[in-house]
């Protein structure tokens, strides 16, 4: 998504991972990987390039025994910027599978990770395609102590649950036992006011549409019906302009001006019982009572006389 204002990713160095003991000639390989991953998706901006760097580092990473403090830190940066790169080809929908096929088991995926996946999967606007893994994520018992866990499950309320309208599963997330030990009393106190504002809105939807347009729907209304009139007492003005100069006998002017009326009441559509309707009720009459009087009126009563006769 290369559209997009700021990367998901947002710097090369992976610097912990560079930290300890010397690296063997496997890790070596898989750092190179990495760094070619991040070089090409950063500065080359060829994005096949880098996710087929990091496919090459996470396959050699398969024959790096995972007790290795460092296995986590690779597999984790190697996925970040593969994540990246698929959002980059707009293959976004297939992020989420291929997080998954690297990480065996679904309690393994880090925080970040996930974090990450919810971010994604809401900027473009499909949440509904990560609700389930992070539900599960967050259910798993082995990821309560991780760092990162209270960020997922806020992205997981925010950014998941309540913009797909699950209040209901929101308020229970919020009272659960996953809700009572990650967030503090007052966090449960504003998660439940932004579930009950969630909420309002289709309560109260039904009352206040049977009695009257909210003010903006109004405003939209008067504005672009002004654009219309405005339009049309243009027209008005132009056929009254033509009619004063001697063309009142013509039948085609006529019916013009009779079309044109008979379009206005059709689309503009006033409604004389509406206060907001008697400005242009009354610039019509305006209009139309000196154009009556060109077409119907007596001659000398239409046409002023010359003085000089």
């Amino acid at each position: 998504m290369s559209s997009s204002s700021a990367p998901l990713v947002q710097c090369r160095g992976f610097g912990p991972a560079r930290h300890g003991p010397p690296l063997g000639a496997t890790l070596t390989r898989v750092l190179g990987s990495m760094d070619a991953a991040a070089e090409q998706l950063m500065v080359h901006g060829d994005f096949e390039a880098a996710f087929d760097a990091c496919e090459r580092g996470l396959a050699s990473l398969v024959h790096v025994e995972k007790e290795d403090t460092r296995y986590g830190e690779f597999k984790s940066g190697l996925c970040t910027l593969g994540i990246q790169a698929l959002a980059e080809l707009n293959q976004w929908r297939g992020v989420l599978c291929w997080v998954l096929q690297h990480y065996e088991q679904l309690e393994e995926i880090p925080a970040k990770i996930m974090q990450m996946c919810i971010l994604l999967y809401t900027k473009v606007g499909e949440q509904g395609m990560v609700r389930d893994t992070a539900r599960l994520w967050l259910s798993c018992p082995a990821n309560r102590g991780s760092t990162g866990f209270r960020t997922v499950a806020e992205l997981y309320l925010l950014y998941v649950l309540l913009p797909l309208g699950c209040t209901e599963e929101a308020q229970e997330f919020i009272l659960g036992e996953v809700g009572s030990d990650t967030f503090t009393e007052d966090q449960r106190r504003a998660a439940l006011d932004a579930v009950k504002e969630k909420q309002r809105p289709k309560e109260e939807l039904p009352t206040n549409s049977s009695r009257s347009p909210s003010p903006g729907t109004v405003g939209h209304s008067d504005s672009t019906q002004g654009a219309v009139i405005h339009k049309l007492k243009a027209m008005l003005s132009f056929l009254y302009r033509r009619l004063r100069l001697g063309s009142a006998g013509s039948f085609l002017l006529r019916r013009v001006l009779l079309a044109v009326i008979i379009l206005y009441m059709i689309f503009v559509r006033i409604d004389p019982a509406l206060p907001s309707s008697f400005p242009w009720i009354s610039k019509l009459l305006q209009l139309l009572k000196p154009m009556w009087n060109v077409m119907f009126a007596p001659y000398y009563r239409a046409i002023p006389q010359n003085k000089g006769q």
